[in-house]
């Protein structure tokens, strides 16, 4: 699986979270963006997102790799290795 097919499954379930404003970015998600400072994540809905990508992807994302989750980059990469461990 490469990264835009993983931008492309991470869309629909970070629009279930994001505020209004942000939901027409959505379209041109790219990897540099932040979910907190770019998305306007709270910290509450950025765990949803994780266990949502979890249930999407049929993964564990292990405490450690969830506090890296702050960057859609971050956040693929994480996905790309916990594929690959599987």
């Amino acid at each position: 699986m490469d990264r835009k097919e993983i931008i492309d499954r991470l869309k629909p379930i970070i629009k279930t979270y994001a505020p209004a404003q942000v939901k027409e970015k959505l379209e041109e998600l790219t990897e540099d963006a932040d979910f907190i400072q770019d998305l306007y994540i709270n910290s509450a809905n950025l765990v949803d997102i994780i266990l949502d990508v979890e249930e999407e992807f049929n993964i564990t994302i292990d405490n450690e790799s969830m506090e890296k989750m702050l960057t859609v980059k971050a956040s693929i990469d994480i996905i790309i290795t916990k594929l690959s461990e599987k």
